[in-house]
């Protein structure tokens, strides 16, 4: 009764506009000193910061966060979509495509999705409707397109689940892998189904020789060095998550210095943006510690489990009510703050379960993806919207066929595990 009491207050708070991480520390503090008096909450909030924010693991997030921007400033995504196009520009609905493969390059090497839907916006959508493509096609595939910087590494939102479900974060990252290029071909194929159902669409694209396609491969080579100088490390062993990051961020400053980006005024405007992002990140995940420390207190963790299990349902009915879950509130709140709210309650129950927690953080981030493209909060949309000047309501009914796609991916990620544990189990210890 006593943590439904505070959770319900954190809730009235974020309805009244409270930005997450102090409607987490106020509500925690308040069942801290309600559970165990001012000694309980000082000992916790004197403690706490120090020992959150200053984990190793901790300095992955703003060196990741570093590396996107800089990626942004050296402008490869211009150069991804060109080369994609050049590939499969003459394809029916082949611009979306390159979109699609454009977004999971610039996912490779650049972890958030609202700088990948941002940049794409800037460079796609003029090209395909300059071609004559079909405005809510344009936008919908951007849209679902900057999601899979949440997904194929090096991906924030892993990193956050990793740290928040003390998982390894390496083998986090490399599950991601193999459903990011799922996620690819699924938006590809979608594409491909729409302009199939109706042709005009999507025009044809212009034809290129075999010697200008290969020609065109040659802004690939760096992007692929910065991945497996981030991706390849971790996998092998060489490096840690949290060096990889670093190793990434300087790979990401040296392709903005080779294009010639990078000079005082950007690179203090770049390194602004990556501290903004990386305390606000930082502070969210501090208070949700307090917040944590109350509901361990209470072991409101374990009298769900016991709750759940005495149901007597089945694991399935269970993972598919905490996905359905997860989806409404992918409608109503910001992915960040669903991860830091939800991962401490649900995980212990996932466990208890016998599910694989590396397993349940890229199906989280999978169902994360639908929640940046659906109404009300739907930030990939309003991304989308923002930069191109395009009506919401257009870019939404754009991504709905993507949605419906996912959400059969989602089932088959679900049925068929070992499609994202695999490749993590073949990782050198």
């Amino acid at each position: 009764m006593m943590a439904a009491i505070v959770v319900a207050i954190m809730f009235a708070m974020l309805a009244i506009g409270m930005p997450v991480a102090f409607a987490l520390a106020v509500s925690g503090c308040l069942g801290l000193y309600w559970v165990g008096g001012m000694d309980a909450l000082t000992g916790v909030v004197s403690t706490t910061p120090l020992s959150t924010a200053g984990t190793y693991e901790m300095i992955s997030v703003p060196m990741f966060i570093l590396m996107a921007e800089f990626v942004i400033l050296s402008g490869v995504a211009d150069n991804l979509f060109k080369a994609a196009a050049t590939w499969v520009g003459r394809v029916p609905g082949g611009l979306a495509m390159a979109t699609a493969l454009a977004g999971a390059g610039f996912g490779a090497i650049s972890g958030s999705s609202t700088a990948s839907a941002a940049t794409l916006s800037a460079t796609t959508i003029p090209a395909m409707l300059k071609q004559g493509y079909e405005p809510q096609l344009a936008g919908g595939v951007v849209a679902i397109s900057g999601t899979l910087a949440m997904l194929i590494p090096p991906s924030i939102a892993l990193v956050l689940y990793g740290i928040i479900a003390d998982v390894s974060i390496s083998q986090l990252l490399v599950g991601g892998v193999v459903p990011g290029l799922m996620v690819t071909v699924t938006i590809m194929l979608t594409v491909w189904f729409l302009v199939w159902q109706k042709p005009e669409r999507a025009p044809l694209g212009n034809s290129y020789t075999m010697m200008e396609k290969f020609r065109s491969l040659k802004v690939v080579g760096p992007m692929l060095v910065l991945f497996m100088a981030v991706t390849g490390v971790i996998y092998t062993g060489v490096a840690t998550p949290t060096e990889a990051s670093g190793i990434g961020a300087f790979g990401a400053f040296a392709l903005a210095v080779r294009a010639g980006r990078i000079n005082w005024g950007t690179l203090f405007k770049a390194c602004m943006r990556a501290i903004q992002a990386s305390c606000m990140i930082i502070m969210i995940i501090v208070c949700a510690k307090i917040f944590g420390y109350f509901f361990s207190l209470t072991q409101s963790t374990q009298m769900i489990v016991a709750w759940v299990s005495h149901q007597g349902l089945s694991k399935w009915v269970v993972i598919a009510l905490i996905l359905c879950g997860y989806l409404i509130l992918g409608c109503l709140m910001d992915q960040i703050a669903i991860l830091i709210l939800t991962v401490p309650v649900v995980l212990p129950l996932i466990l208890s379960m016998g599910f694989d927690p590396v397993w349940f953080g890229v199906i989280v981030i999978v169902t994360a993806e639908v929640g940046l493209v659906t109404p009300p909060v739907g930030l990939n949309v309003f991304v989308v919207s923002r930069y191109t000047g395009r009506p919401l309501k257009e870019v939404f009914a754009g991504v709905w066929p993507h949605v419906i796609a996912h959400m059969g991916l989602l089932v088959l990620f679900v049925a068929f595990p070992a499609l994202i544990t695999w490749l993590p189990s073949t990782m050198n210890p």
